[in-house]
């Protein structure tokens, strides 16, 4: 082991603590919290509070940060999803929600852009959901779109994510669906920062917008924050919690904890209050410095790379050359990740090419990442 720091309650389960260079995905843990956000947590459990209003309290917070309606804490963005499309269908009727996952006599039917089906979009039929396919993955167009849209068109969903095709994009979705009557729903899980996407969106004429709460914003993991137009939003609470009544909601094991809902809330209001600026010459300066000790290889080329629809943050990235005599990408990985520290790092968009993702590279790591790097490479 390095002289990292390995907290004892990983080390009593003999799980050793990783670097991660792959981004704020879930598998590696998501992002790590500040100590603000973890004192708030602790300081939250401490009490019993009446949680309807907590929600409220903690919404409108959510709802000023991204411009929406009305806002609310949820059980990370996969939930979200599961409520806005639960609540497109069922409105503000608490017959509809009891009958969830049935959907007998509602309109059930979401529409998604081939091109944006990735593996998390069963969120959007988890609530008993038919979801329709519109164009190709190379090819569509707004009449496309338009001839998908039909009675039983609950909603139309639309997926941000870096790699994944924006099809019509957002603004002409947003135009052809609400021309139709439909409301848009927004999977950005990912897509903060920049902190202003966070009501970027909404401005655009979303209807709903989900984000993690535990990616880029730095809260707890498992919370999301999700906002919208106000009568939507009484629907998804309505499919959430509906604390008023006894209907079996279909959000109901997607409830939130006390804890989580103030560390959101926490970490969203150190997020917007944060300077942006520091925290990208930060991400830069690692990537400057892993580049810089990674060049010279034969058959490779590093490049820093920012494209922000594609790139969270400045990133080395490294393309390898079909004359390049090394291991391949799935080998260099592999080697990295058994290391020791592990180092998980990305595989972008491209098969021939890694990308290390400073996000969440702590300082000091970079060093770290850049010699292991030029011992794989480099032998």
């Amino acid at each position: 082991m390095t002289d990292r720091v390995w907290p004892e309650v990983y080390k009593k389960l003999g799980i050793a603590p990783i670097i991660n260079a792959q981004s704020w995905v879930t598998a590696l843990g998501g992002s790590i919290m500040r100590p603000e956000v973890l004192q708030a947590m602790d300081d939250a459990a401490s009490s019993f509070v009446d949680v309807k209003k907590l929600n409220l309290a903690a919404g409108e917070v959510v709802a000023l940060s991204c411009g929406a309606e009305r806002g609310l804490v949820t059980a990370g963005c996969s939930a979200a999803q599961v409520l806005m499309v639960a609540a497109c269908m069922t409105g503000q009727s608490e017959e509809n929600a009891e009958q969830l996952p049935d959907t007998t006599g509602m309109k059930n039917e979401v529409i998604l852009f081939k091109g944006q089906r990735n593996r998390y979009d069963k969120a959007f039929v988890t609530a008993g959901a038919t979801l329709v396919e519109y164009g190709s993955v190379d090819s569509v167009t707004a009449a496309d779109l338009e001839e998908a849209i039909n009675e039983n068109t609950a909603c139309i969903a639309y997926v941000i994510a870096p790699f994944l095709p924006q099809g019509i994009g957002l603004e002409e979705t947003i135009r052809v669906a609400h021309e139709h009557g439909v409301p848009v729903i927004v999977d950005a899980a990912a897509e903060v920062p920049p902190r202003s996407n966070l009501s970027k969106f909404h401005k655009m004429g979303a209807d709903m917008v989900a984000f993690s709460g535990g990616k880029g914003i730095g809260g707890p993991q498992s919370a999301g924050v999700l906002g919208g137009k106000a009568d939507l939003m009484e629907a998804v609470v309505m499919n959430s919690l509906n604390l008023d009544s006894a209907i079996a909601a279909i959000g109901r094991p997607m409830k939130v904890s006390k804890e989580t809902i103030i560390g959101l809330v926490t970490a969203l209001q150190l997020f917007t209050d944060s300077d942006e600026g520091d925290e990208w010459e930060g991400w830069q300066s690692k990537a400057e410095y892993v580049s810089e000790r990674l060049k010279g290889i034969p058959g490779m080329r590093v490049e820093i790379e920012d494209d922000r629809a594609k790139r969270q943050g400045p990133q080395p990235v490294l393309y390898f050359d079909n004359d390049f005599s090394g291991p391949s990408t799935s080998e260099i990985k592999a080697l990295l990740e058994n290391g020791d520290p592990g180092i998980f790092v990305g595989g972008g968009g491209n098969k021939k090419e890694i990308n290390i993702v400073m996000v969440n590279v702590q300082d000091g790591e970079e060093i770290i990442i850049a010699e292991r790097l030029n011992e794989i490479l480099r032998s």
